[in-house]
């Protein structure tokens, strides 16, 4: 997290986001989605960008998201 990032939640964890895995930087129970807002479960966590370290609840955000980074 850097300076400018929203204080964290009790319970939330801070992830570093790789290519189909992810690394633990402080433990936690969920992280936020990047498009809805909405807290994830780390064992519900399916979808995530490498590129932009940010977390989607699912499919439809992901994709949504893709879409806006690429102009679509």
């Amino acid at each position: 997290m850097n300076m400018h990032a929203k204080p964290s939640l009790p319970d939330q964890a801070v992830l570093h986001y790789g290519d189909g895995e992810y690394a633990v930087m402080r433990p936690g129970k969920f992280v936020i989605c990047a498009v809805s807002g909405k807290q994830i479960p780390l064992e519900a966590l399916r979808y995530w960008n490498p590129r932009t370290q940010e977390a989607y609840a699912g499919p439809q955000e992901a994709t949504a998201q893709w879409k806006k980074l690429n102009g679509q």
